[in-house]
């Protein structure tokens, strides 16, 4: 029996090689993944009730499912992980450290660096236009 025209093709299609497994770090376990998603939405968005009901505004998850997330018993599916990465920057960075992809973490944090920069920059102007600087 021969393949058909439409079979999908097994190999890459860039040519990328696939990584031994030697170059692989372990994954971490969902143990690891919870406690890391836990400390990241209590260092964003405190220790508290209100908490719980920002995640679920922010989500759009069951509150029960929230509470899971935040005292670390179970981690975030994948729309609700990526709900959350766009509404927390210490999710998103707890994500980056967990795939191992810390160059894109310090290229983020660098980006965060320069715009806070520039609003300290803005407002260093604007204080400055606004007095009269030697006082007459």
């Amino acid at each position: 029996m021969s393949l058909a025209n439409n079979d999908r093709i097994i190999r890459s299609l860039s040519g990328n090689p696939i990584p031994s497994e030697e170059a692989l770090e372990p994954a971490p376990g969902a143990g690891e993944i919870a406690a890391a998603i836990s400390g990241a939405l209590r260092q964003e968005f405190g220790d508290s009730h209100a908490a719980i009901k920002l995640i679920v505004r922010a989500t759009g998850a069951n509150e029960r499912a929230a509470r899971n997330w935040f005292d670390g018993k179970n981690a975030p599916s994948g729309e609700f992980l990526i709900a959350l990465c766009r509404s927390s920057d210490r999710v998103l960075e707890a994500v980056l450290v967990l795939s191992g992809r810390t160059k894109i973490l310090h290229a983020k944090r660098l980006v965060d660096a320069k715009e806070k920069l520039r609003e300290m920059m803005s407002l260093i102007e604007e204080i400055d236009s606004s007095s009269k600087w030697p006082p007459a």
